[in-house]
């Protein structure tokens, strides 16, 4: 292949790595921004809101003479855009959270790449062929991947940054059973809210080929959604109020770079390789959080997060490596272009002299 195709190829790659990054220092300041008794209803709230004022002026300068029309069809994959990856998977999830402990409620965000592949089949979103290496590439990963999820999420292990006993994390520890399932049922309803908006998104970008213009829409509608839950569930106005530089910092890194950029470059990377291929990054967040925690919050390593975090690597590297198989044996080699080339160069060629030909007999 050519430099040029080996680097368009390598885009999506770079793209999400660099999302994951972002949404790993989201996580660590969203932690600390609830810390300072920030709600997270209004924090999802201002984040949408942020999102929607960032987006909006680009799309309508970069499409106002491109952008489809906003048809009742595509308004309403809109709307269910919005409830489904951008209202929410954020609310269950944060709700997850609070009845059970992060570590597990990350553990949920990395079975998204399973659930995307098992929905994304019966779609026909994604092929999966046994009896070809990456077909069973792409199972082996995703399995591998999950069981490294449930090791970050259920063992510690002793502690390799500082020696203690040799421990395993109590699913409920301190917490009621009751609010255990509470926030199990929450996470997983939120895994499943983001892998359905994966499968979503790969449509509305057929039917609303407009970017910019469609997240944007989006990240409104979902501000509305937002705003109506935590105008109903917050009954005190001075929550609103942002009294530190880090809860400001927050809003805004979490709207621009989290909602805006980062949407929009999945939104991106699921046109061109697909929702299974975008989510497979999805476990590199809990990873990237995990070390700059430990470096800015000096939180411990573990045994189970080092053997959990290597299994989610290899199972990434399997899943990516069938995927870019797959777009290989799917292009068209270096080799037949140039033997179709060389044959439609040789039909003109004949084309010509039979032309020639018949114009001299015209003559004589």
């Amino acid at each position: 292949m050519g430099r040029g195709y080996a680097w368009g190829d390598c885009k999506p790659t770079a793209t999400m790595l660099a999302i994951v990054v972002v949404f790993a220092a989201l996580n660590t300041l969203t932690k600390m921004a609830f810390n300072q008794g920030m709600h997270t209803t209004v924090l999802i709230t201002l984040r949408q809101f942020t999102a929607f004022l960032f987006l909006a002026p680009i799309a309508y300068f970069r499409e106002r003479k491109t952008r489809p029309k906003l048809t009742l069809e595509v308004f309403v994959y809109l709307f269910f855009s919005a409830v489904l990856g951008a209202s929410l998977t954020q609310w269950l999830f944060f709700v997850g959270q609070r009845h059970t402990t992060a570590t597990f409620a990350c553990a949920f965000i990395n079975m998204t790449p399973m659930f995307t592949f098992v929905l994304a089949l019966p779609f026909g979103m994604e092929k999966l062929d046994l009896k070809t290496g990456a077909g069973i590439a792409k199972v082996i990963g995703t399995t591998v991947g999950f069981t490294g999820a449930i090791i970050l999420a259920l063992y510690q292990g002793p502690s390799l940054t500082k020696s203690q006993p040799m421990e395993l994390s109590t699913m409920a520890a301190g917490h009621g059973a009751h609010r255990w399932v509470i926030g199990s049922v929450a996470l997983l309803a939120g895994a499943a809210c983001w892998s359905f908006w994966f499968i979503l998104q790969s449509r509305l970008g057929k039917k609303y080929p407009a970017l910019y213009s469609g997240n944007a829409l989006m990240f409104l509608l979902s501000f509305l959604q937002m705003a109506a839950v935590a105008l109903a569930t917050e009954r005190d106005l001075s929550v609103w109020i942002l009294r530190t530089k880090l809860q400001i910092i927050t809003v805004f890194f979490v709207g621009i770079m989290g909602s805006g950029i980062g949407f929009l470059a999945m939104s991106w990377c699921i046109e061109q390789r697909g929702p299974v291929f975008t989510t497979a990054f999805t476990p590199l967040i809990q990873l990237i959080a995990g070390a700059i925690n430990i470096v800015a919050l000096h939180e411990q390593l573990h045994v189970g997060s080092a053997l959990g975090s290597a299994l989610v690597i290899v199972g990434l590297y399997l899943v990516l490596a069938a995927k870019t198989k797959e777009a290989s044996d799917a292009a068209p080699s270096s080799d037949a272009l140039v033997e179709e080339k060389t044959k439609q160069g040789t039909q003109q060629a004949e084309e010509s002299i039979i032309t020639l030909t018949k114009m001299q007999e015209e003559v004589v």
